[in-house]
């Protein structure tokens, strides 16, 4: 008998634990679209239970205080972005395709509008960027995570010979990432395809004199 009731309720154990997943999982990408309309800082149990439909009790069963909720969010963006972008250009065969898959993917990000209020990065460090703590420590290093991942395919591309290697990495980066930072204003306010559009444009004429340089 004893085995009988042990054999029937590991699956039910195991459902509860699903049924939990699920629910921690619903209530991040609500915090994540919330966080970028309403401010990562306006997040608060109260509100994201009212948002998913959920007790209060229910939600707070999940995350513990404000910060973990916050952190937590983030970590939930994260995995989202890596999946859309990171992921997807790291199969690229070259580092100068590795870039523009890089780039390319993140402007799919904004245009798919996966967080109503565009890159949740950005978004979210504007927010948090004069305000110490552990969500801020978090949103840096996943910038400087960022820009380290485009300059280190820049400078890959540059041991290829796919770009002229007497390019300023750091500098060709910077202005890569200003393109896509804008593109993100300008689509959020705009909500037409015209900046990400231009935006291509302007990543092409900005490595085809380095990529031409490259291949005399």
């Amino acid at each position: 008998m004893s085995v009988r009731i042990f054999d029937a309720d590991v699956p039910d154990k195991r459902r509860r634990r699903s049924d939990g997943v699920r629910s921690r999982g619903a209530i991040l990408g609500e915090a994540a679209r919330l966080a970028t309309v309403e401010g990562i800082e306006g997040l608060s149990i109260g509100r994201l239970a009212d948002a998913v439909g959920m007790s209060k009790s229910g939600v707070y069963t999940h995350f513990g205080s404000k910060e973990e909720l916050q952190l937590a969010t983030v970590e939930a963006a994260e995995s989202l972005f890596a999946r859309q972008v990171i992921v997807p250009a790291a199969d690229a065969p070259t580092a100068l395709g590795r870039l523009r898959l890089l780039v390319g993917r993140y402007l799919d990000y904004l245009e798919a509008e996966t967080f109503p209020g565009g890159c949740f990065f950005a978004s979210a460090l504007c927010e948090m960027d004069m305000q110490p703590g552990l969500v801020r420590d978090r949103l840096v290093a996943l910038h400087e995570d960022w820009r380290a991942r485009l300059e280190g395919a820049v400078r890959d591309a540059q041991l290829e010979g796919a770009i002229d290697p007497a390019e300023d990495a750091a500098q060709l980066t910077f202005e890569l990432e200003a393109v896509l930072l804008l593109a993100n204003v300008q689509y959020v306010v705009a909500r037409a395809a015209e900046p990400i559009e231009r935006a291509r444009r302007a990543v092409d004429h900005r490595l085809a004199p380095t990529v031409m340089a490259a291949r005399e």
